[in-house]
């Protein structure tokens, strides 16, 4: 006897379950090897590469009297990056009327420059204001501020300490909820999804020269919590099915008569995410682009490993006690 799900089954996860498994194979493994070779050949011996945030750097604010657009930023970079700066983060804040008003200022946008440290007896702060002038009328510096390489370790081991209090957390909750195997299938499948998303990350720091900010360790954070919402949705309705047809089905046909239950729940949810989180993407403006990037990988492969990586394991972990 099959569960009542409105319909056929479509996709018989359980029967290809080693087949998902090579591919988890194939999606984690080129991440490990470039989070391998960054740890080795990047000088802090981390698998990403980190940007100011981490490292220390130096923000120079100017004011200008002309109104910028969002186009003047890639302009604004391209030619800091013509006179040497590495990676500089722009952004460009607009000033509105009423604040005009009430400065007395004819300032209409100020830019705002992230780079890396600036020392005092440098003259790096006078190269990029040359390279403004040339590129604006009159820039005025109106503000300079440094995140010394102090302030960027203890902001790192406070991203290491969310993530972690994160799968304690996650841990305390599923086991409460459920068992332990399902809230170790749940951890290794959150575990799945960070090493794939920090893998892409990697591999792009490599090629493309993609540094991390406080806002990539932001949306790991959602995305581990995106993938385990998933994740329980499913382990619920497996639990559910199992109250009622265990003594009935085999524990492989209610894994997956669940996940059918489920598929298209899940991939409903995640695609009408995807489809806003593309739209940032492509009109979202250039600095938060990396951040909308790893949500869409976080939450495309939440979806994948939810439906055909966590709930193979608790069948595979199924299949050994009942041999054992």
């Amino acid at each position: 006897m099959m569960i009542n799900t409105g319909r056929k089954n479509t996709v018989h996860v359980v029967k290809f379950r080693w087949v998902w498994m090579a591919l988890s194979a194939i999606l984690l493994i080129p991440g490990i090897i470039a989070m391998i070779y960054s740890a080795v050949t990047y000088s802090n011996h981390s698998p990403l590469k980190v940007g100011i945030d981490y490292t220390g750097g130096t923000i120079l604010q100017y004011g200008l009297e002309q109104k910028l657009e969002n186009s003047d930023v890639t302009k604004t970079r391209d030619a800091l990056e013509s006179i040497g700066v590495e990676n500089p983060y722009i952004q460009i804040l607009n000033v509105n009327n009423t604040q005009q008003e009430n400065t007395k200022s004819n300032i209409n946008s100020i830019i705002s420059i992230r780079t890396k440290f600036i020392d005092e007896s440098s003259n790096d702060a006078e190269k990029i204001t040359e390279c403004l002038t040339r590129n604006y009328t009159n820039p005025e510096l109106i503000s300079v501020s440094s995140v010394g390489p102090t302030m960027g370790k203890e902001l790192f081991k406070n991203s290491l300490i969310a993530i972690t209090l994160a799968f304690l957390g996650i841990i305390a909750y599923l086991s409460f909820r459920f068992r332990f195997d399902y809230a170790l299938a749940a951890i290794l499948g959150i575990f799945h999804d960070v090493v794939f998303v920090v893998g892409v990350f990697s591999i792009l720091g490599l090629v493309y020269n993609v540094q991390i900010d406080g806002l990539f360790i932001t949306a790991i954070l959602t995305v581990i919590g995106f993938s385990v919402h998933d994740t329980i949705v499913v382990f619920d309705r497996i639990r559910e099915n199992l109250r009622y047809y265990s003594k009935k089905m085999s524990f492989g046909e209610i894994v997956d008569a669940s996940v059918n239950q489920t598929l298209t729940r899940s991939i409903n949810t995640s695609l009408t995410t995807l489809i806003t989180l593309l739209a940032l993407y492509l009109w979202g403006g250039v600095t938060t682009r990396d951040f909308v990037l790893c949500m869409i990988l976080g939450i495309a492969i939440g979806t994948y490993s939810s439906i055909f990586f966590c709930s193979m394991l608790i069948d595979f972990w199924n299949d050994k006690k009942q041999t054992a």
